[in-house]
Protein backbone atom coordinates (compact mmCIF):
# COMPACT_ATOMS: atom_id res chain seq x y z
CA UNK A 1 0.00 0.00 0.00
CA UNK A 2 1.39 3.50 -0.85
CA UNK A 3 1.51 5.96 1.72
CA UNK A 4 1.10 10.06 1.63
CA UNK A 5 4.12 11.93 0.61
CA UNK A 6 5.59 13.27 3.33
CA UNK A 7 3.96 17.18 4.08
CA UNK A 8 1.39 16.17 2.31
CA UNK A 9 -2.09 15.88 4.34
CA UNK A 10 -4.12 12.90 4.10
CA UNK A 11 -7.63 13.99 4.30
CA UNK A 12 -10.48 12.01 5.54
CA UNK A 13 -14.65 12.30 5.68
CA UNK A 14 -16.27 11.50 8.88
CA UNK A 15 -19.87 11.58 8.96
CA UNK A 16 -21.48 12.28 12.02
CA UNK A 17 -24.72 11.14 12.78
CA UNK A 18 -26.27 12.47 15.90
CA UNK A 19 -28.71 13.73 17.80
CA UNK A 20 -28.62 17.67 19.24
CA UNK A 21 -30.36 15.83 22.49
CA UNK A 22 -27.77 13.14 22.84
CA UNK A 23 -25.73 13.52 25.68
CA UNK A 24 -22.97 11.02 24.57
CA UNK A 25 -22.46 12.26 20.91
CA UNK A 26 -21.86 15.68 22.84
CA UNK A 27 -19.15 13.90 24.66
CA UNK A 28 -18.44 11.55 21.38
CA UNK A 29 -17.95 15.13 19.33
CA UNK A 30 -15.50 16.78 22.06
CA UNK A 31 -13.10 13.44 22.16
CA UNK A 32 -13.12 13.08 18.28
CA UNK A 33 -12.13 16.84 18.19
CA UNK A 34 -9.31 16.19 20.38
CA UNK A 35 -8.22 13.57 18.08
CA UNK A 36 -8.53 15.73 14.79
CA UNK A 37 -6.28 18.43 17.06
CA UNK A 38 -3.71 15.11 17.72
CA UNK A 39 -3.26 14.15 14.47
CA UNK A 40 -3.23 17.43 12.55
CA UNK A 41 -1.75 18.80 10.54
CA UNK A 42 -0.78 15.64 9.12
CA UNK A 43 -4.51 14.09 8.59
CA UNK A 44 -7.21 16.78 7.56
CA UNK A 45 -10.79 15.69 8.64
CA UNK A 46 -13.22 17.47 7.05
CA UNK A 47 -16.44 16.76 9.23
CA UNK A 48 -20.39 16.27 8.31
CA UNK A 49 -23.36 16.27 10.97
CA UNK A 50 -26.14 13.66 9.77
CA UNK A 51 -29.42 13.68 11.44
CA UNK A 52 -30.58 11.26 13.70
CA UNK A 53 -33.65 11.19 16.06
CA UNK A 54 -33.98 9.80 19.07
CA UNK A 55 -37.23 10.62 19.74
CA UNK A 56 -38.85 11.50 16.43
CA UNK A 57 -42.53 10.89 17.81
CA UNK A 58 -42.12 13.27 20.46
CA UNK A 59 -44.77 16.08 20.33
CA UNK A 60 -43.77 19.80 20.58
CA UNK A 61 -44.46 20.88 24.13
CA UNK A 62 -41.74 18.06 24.85
CA UNK A 63 -41.57 15.81 27.88
CA UNK A 64 -39.84 16.35 31.85
CA UNK A 65 -36.89 15.02 31.02
CA UNK A 66 -36.37 12.60 34.18
CA UNK A 67 -40.08 11.07 33.45
CA UNK A 68 -38.78 10.75 29.85
CA UNK A 69 -35.85 8.53 30.79
CA UNK A 70 -37.65 6.14 33.38
CA UNK A 71 -40.41 5.34 31.12
CA UNK A 72 -37.69 4.78 27.95
CA UNK A 73 -35.35 3.32 29.57
CA UNK A 74 -36.89 1.46 32.52
CA UNK A 75 -35.33 2.76 35.47
CA UNK A 76 -35.76 4.51 38.60
CA UNK A 77 -34.34 8.13 39.28
CA UNK A 78 -31.91 6.91 41.58
CA UNK A 79 -29.90 5.23 38.42
CA UNK A 80 -30.95 8.81 36.25
CA UNK A 81 -29.20 10.88 38.22
CA UNK A 82 -25.97 8.36 38.59
CA UNK A 83 -26.03 8.26 34.62
CA UNK A 84 -26.14 11.79 34.58
CA UNK A 85 -23.39 12.07 36.69
CA UNK A 86 -21.19 10.03 34.79
CA UNK A 87 -21.94 11.57 31.35
CA UNK A 88 -21.25 15.15 33.40
CA UNK A 89 -17.86 13.47 34.11
CA UNK A 90 -17.38 12.31 31.02
CA UNK A 91 -18.15 15.62 29.59
CA UNK A 92 -15.77 17.70 32.00
CA UNK A 93 -12.90 15.28 30.10
CA UNK A 94 -13.33 16.93 26.76
CA UNK A 95 -14.24 20.08 28.05
CA UNK A 96 -17.97 19.88 27.92
CA UNK A 97 -20.29 21.21 30.87
CA UNK A 98 -23.13 19.54 31.07
CA UNK A 99 -25.96 20.84 33.70
CA UNK A 100 -28.80 18.37 34.15
CA UNK A 101 -30.79 20.23 36.74
CA UNK A 102 -30.98 22.87 33.97
CA UNK A 103 -32.30 20.03 31.21
CA UNK A 104 -35.72 19.82 32.52
CA UNK A 105 -37.69 18.59 28.92
CA UNK A 106 -36.82 16.52 26.50
CA UNK A 107 -37.78 18.05 22.88
CA UNK A 108 -38.92 17.33 19.11
CA UNK A 109 -35.12 18.21 17.70
CA UNK A 110 -36.40 17.60 13.73
CA UNK A 111 -36.08 21.30 13.00
CA UNK A 112 -32.59 21.13 14.54
CA UNK A 113 -31.64 18.95 11.78
CA UNK A 114 -33.24 20.90 9.21
CA UNK A 115 -31.30 23.76 9.70
CA UNK A 116 -28.30 21.65 10.08
CA UNK A 117 -29.16 20.21 6.76
CA UNK A 118 -29.13 23.57 5.03
CA UNK A 119 -25.79 24.78 7.05
CA UNK A 120 -24.17 21.49 5.78
CA UNK A 121 -25.02 22.55 2.22
CA UNK A 122 -23.50 26.36 2.74
CA UNK A 123 -20.39 25.92 4.61
CA UNK A 124 -19.72 22.36 7.10
CA UNK A 125 -17.71 24.62 9.61
CA UNK A 126 -20.48 27.25 9.74
CA UNK A 127 -22.72 23.60 10.36
CA UNK A 128 -20.17 22.41 13.12
CA UNK A 129 -20.57 25.42 14.72
CA UNK A 130 -24.53 25.50 14.71
CA UNK A 131 -24.08 22.15 15.79
CA UNK A 132 -21.72 22.69 19.13
CA UNK A 133 -24.11 25.54 19.84
CA UNK A 134 -26.82 23.38 19.71
CA UNK A 135 -25.59 21.25 21.89
CA UNK A 136 -24.59 23.64 24.92
CA UNK A 137 -28.11 25.53 24.55
CA UNK A 138 -29.49 21.93 25.30
CA UNK A 139 -27.20 20.49 27.87
CA UNK A 140 -25.63 23.88 28.91
CA UNK A 141 -28.14 26.04 29.30
CA UNK A 142 -31.36 24.13 28.94
CA UNK A 143 -32.73 25.68 26.45
CA UNK A 144 -35.21 24.49 23.98
CA UNK A 145 -33.70 23.39 20.73
CA UNK A 146 -36.93 23.49 18.84
CA UNK A 147 -37.58 27.01 19.75
CA UNK A 148 -37.24 28.83 16.27
CA UNK A 149 -36.45 31.88 18.17
CA UNK A 150 -33.37 30.15 19.75
CA UNK A 151 -31.96 28.16 16.00
CA UNK A 152 -32.51 31.52 14.32
CA UNK A 153 -30.33 32.82 17.16
CA UNK A 154 -28.16 30.27 17.36
CA UNK A 155 -27.38 29.98 13.31
CA UNK A 156 -26.60 33.87 13.07
CA UNK A 157 -23.64 33.43 15.62
CA UNK A 158 -22.80 30.44 14.05
CA UNK A 159 -22.00 32.58 11.09
CA UNK A 160 -25.22 31.90 9.02
CA UNK A 161 -28.00 33.94 7.07
CA UNK A 162 -30.02 34.86 10.26
CA UNK A 163 -32.92 35.57 8.14
CA UNK A 164 -32.57 32.73 5.81
CA UNK A 165 -32.75 30.25 8.80
CA UNK A 166 -36.19 32.07 10.11
CA UNK A 167 -37.54 31.45 6.34
CA UNK A 168 -36.28 27.81 6.81
CA UNK A 169 -38.15 27.35 9.90
CA UNK A 170 -41.58 29.13 9.16
CA UNK A 171 -42.22 26.81 6.20
CA UNK A 172 -41.42 22.75 5.60
CA UNK A 173 -38.21 23.33 3.64
CA UNK A 174 -35.25 20.73 3.81
CA UNK A 175 -38.31 18.17 5.06
CA UNK A 176 -37.71 15.43 2.81
CA UNK A 177 -34.14 15.64 2.19
CA UNK A 178 -33.72 15.85 6.29
CA UNK A 179 -36.32 12.94 6.40
CA UNK A 180 -34.13 10.92 3.68
CA UNK A 181 -30.73 11.47 5.06
CA UNK A 182 -32.10 10.02 8.26
CA UNK A 183 -33.38 6.98 6.78
CA UNK A 184 -30.23 6.52 4.85
CA UNK A 185 -28.78 5.94 7.81
CA UNK A 186 -30.98 3.55 9.87
CA UNK A 187 -31.49 1.47 6.28
CA UNK A 188 -27.51 1.25 6.82
CA UNK A 189 -28.05 -0.45 10.41
CA UNK A 190 -27.30 2.81 12.49
CA UNK A 191 -29.82 1.89 15.30
CA UNK A 192 -27.89 4.28 17.89
CA UNK A 193 -25.58 7.10 17.86
CA UNK A 194 -23.18 8.82 18.12
CA UNK A 195 -22.42 6.75 14.75
CA UNK A 196 -19.23 8.25 13.43
CA UNK A 197 -18.63 7.02 10.00
CA UNK A 198 -15.19 7.44 8.30
CA UNK A 199 -14.44 7.60 4.51
CA UNK A 200 -18.23 6.23 3.83
CA UNK A 201 -17.25 2.47 5.08
CA UNK A 202 -15.34 2.23 8.57
CA UNK A 203 -17.72 2.30 11.81
CA UNK A 204 -16.85 3.54 15.45
CA UNK A 205 -19.91 3.55 17.72
CA UNK A 206 -19.98 5.39 20.77
CA UNK A 207 -18.96 8.51 22.90
CA UNK A 208 -15.13 7.06 22.63
CA UNK A 209 -12.30 8.11 24.44
CA UNK A 210 -10.50 10.51 22.25
CA UNK A 211 -7.33 8.12 22.27
CA UNK A 212 -9.19 5.57 20.15
CA UNK A 213 -10.74 7.79 17.52
CA UNK A 214 -7.00 9.11 16.88
CA UNK A 215 -5.59 5.50 16.90
CA UNK A 216 -8.65 4.52 13.91
CA UNK A 217 -7.74 7.51 12.14
CA UNK A 218 -3.77 7.26 12.35
CA UNK A 219 -4.90 3.67 11.32
CA UNK A 220 -7.61 4.09 8.18
CA UNK A 221 -5.06 7.29 7.20
CA UNK A 222 -2.23 4.95 7.02
CA UNK A 223 -0.26 7.53 9.20
CA UNK A 224 0.05 5.19 12.33
CA UNK A 225 3.19 6.13 14.40
CA UNK A 226 4.21 2.51 14.67
CA UNK A 227 3.71 1.93 10.96
CA UNK A 228 6.39 0.73 9.14
CA UNK A 229 7.59 -0.35 5.54
CA UNK A 230 7.09 -3.98 5.85
CA UNK A 231 3.79 -4.17 8.04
Amino acid sequence: MSTPTPNTPRQLRIDFVSDVSCPWCAVGLGALEQAMASVSPEIEVELHFQPFELNPDMPREGQDSVEHLVEKYGIDEAQVKANGDRIRERGATVGFDFDMARRKRVWNTFDAHRLLHWAEETDVEKQRALKKSLFKAYFTDGLNPSDPELLVRLAGEAGLDAQRAREILAGDEFDAATRARERLYTGAGIHSVPAIIIDNQHLISGGQPAEIFERALRQIAGAAPQQTAEA
